[in-house]
């Protein structure tokens, strides 16, 4: 074929194949999309609805009721306790699952899939179910809503720790190991300083997340700052409702910030 030959054919980005993939992947998703509207079975008279009770709820909600201050303020001291001490029991517990995790630390695999189901089973179920299910066997209360918050992030800390251990340079373990160091030398010296930075911008991540979990905990009965919520919501009076959320929203930025300026300095 001569070179104008080659340059006068037309150019396609994608081969047939490639094409038919690509419109056969539209469909399913525009059939997935119709499908589930239609499940979910959205009424378009509270549709078209929405803003006006939008509009009428905001209305009930100001002006605040500062007066329901007090409540909320102890309240949310309830959920950073909580969230603060779920953290550093999750942290106590999924340290040492993720050693176990690391197939470079513990090359063994039984133990790294005992630790991997331990990852999957906390992360599968959610922190309100936690808190349902530790309500039922302590009773409501913070000490539920600290065990839901706990057995929640073990999973989530536990498996990033063990990637960072996984990804960790192989050159001061095998210097070490030559030079005759034990197993656990080996983790402490070489191991854990790789990993340490990743595991208090873990810590810290973490933290900031259950902060924001803890606050819808008590809405089951597991403490903190969603007991004063439900209570104003159950007695509708929408001006308090209004206090807890801003109080939320206060708390998460706050939060935030202060996250930001602890991993700069820490890390």
């Amino acid at each position: 074929m001569s070179v104008a030959a080659r340059l006068e054919r037309d150019w396609r980005r994608f081969t047939p194949v490639q094409r038919l993939a690509r419109h056969a992947f539209y469909v399913a998703t525009a059939a997935t999309v119709v499908l589930s509207l239609r499940t979910v079975e959205v009424i378009p008279e509270f549709l078209y609805d929405a803003p006006a009770q939008m509009g009428d709820l905001f209305g009930r909600m100001w002006p605040m009721d500062w007066r329901y201050f007090g409540p909320t303020w102890d309240a949310l001291v309830e959920t950073l306790h909580i969230a603060t001490l779920g953290t550093i029991l999750a942290l106590l517990m999924a340290v040492p699952i993720g050693f176990l995790a690391a197939r470079n630390v513990t090359p063994n695999p039984a133990l790294n899939l005992f630790a991997k189901f331990i990852f999957v089973t906390s992360r599968s179920v959610n922190s309100l179910v936690w808190a349902l299910l530790f309500v039922a066997v302590f009773g409501p209360g913070p000490l539920a809503g600290t065990l839901a918050i706990a057995f929640r992030s073990i999973g989530f800390t536990g498996k990033l720790l063990a990637e960072a251990l996984e990804e960790g340079d192989r050159g001061a373990i095998e210097a070490l190991t030559a030079a005759g160091a034990p197993k656990l030398s080996t983790i402490v010296l070489g191991y854990w300083p790789q990993a340490r930075p990743a595991f208090w911008s873990i810590a810290l991540f973490r933290w900031d997340i259950n902060i924001r979990e803890s606050a819808v905990l008590g809405l089951v009965g597991a403490g903190g700052i969603g007991v004063a919520l439900d209570t104003a919501l159950n007695l509708l009076y929408w001006d308090q409702v209004a206090v807890v959320l801003a109080t939320i929203f206060a708390v998460v930025v706050l939060t935030e910030m202060a996250v930001t300026l602890i991993r700069a300095r820490v890390i």
